[in-house]
């Protein structure tokens, strides 16, 4: 068990959010990324895609993961050192992305974290698969 500003991180402990991917939020992505990819913008080309229509942003669904470690595990004041990313399946307008972390080891050393990141939809298939390491607030 490490401590981190007044909080005790367990080993195993988890947290997760969940967010509605619609029209608006890839648009808004979009946006702020310039990120205009046709298969996450125009349903004529990507239905011509792999895809058959359009699917969010991988980021998008990945920036889930930063919501969760900076609110809740570990939480306020926690900052991202890395991310590894494995985009298993696409998001696609109207799913439910469900992201989790689970803390997996905390540095004896220096106040470091590695947890698990994973999302799913609404049909329990996971969509991205990673692991995070970030500097614990203190």
């Amino acid at each position: 068990m490490a401590q981190t500003g007044g909080t005790k991180l367990e080993l195993g402990a988890t947290a997760e959010s969940s967010k509605t991917i619609g029209e608006h939020d890839v648009y808004t992505f979009a946006e702020l990324t310039g990120d205009f990819n046709p298969v996450h913008v125009d349903e004529v080309a990507a239905g011509r895609s792999r895809f058959g229509t359009r699917v969010a942003h991988g980021m998008l669904a990945a920036g889930l993961f930063s919501a969760i470690l900076g609110t809740k595990l570990p939480g306020p004041g926690t900052i991202y050192l890395g991310q590894e990313l494995r985009f298993v399946a696409p998001v696609r307008f109207g799913d439910t992305v469900t992201a989790r972390v689970e803390l997996l080891e905390v540095r004896t050393d220096k106040p470091i974290a590695v947890l698990r990141t994973w999302a799913v939809n609404q049909k329990g298939e996971t969509v991205l698969d990673g692991k995070a390491t970030v500097l614990l607030p203190g």
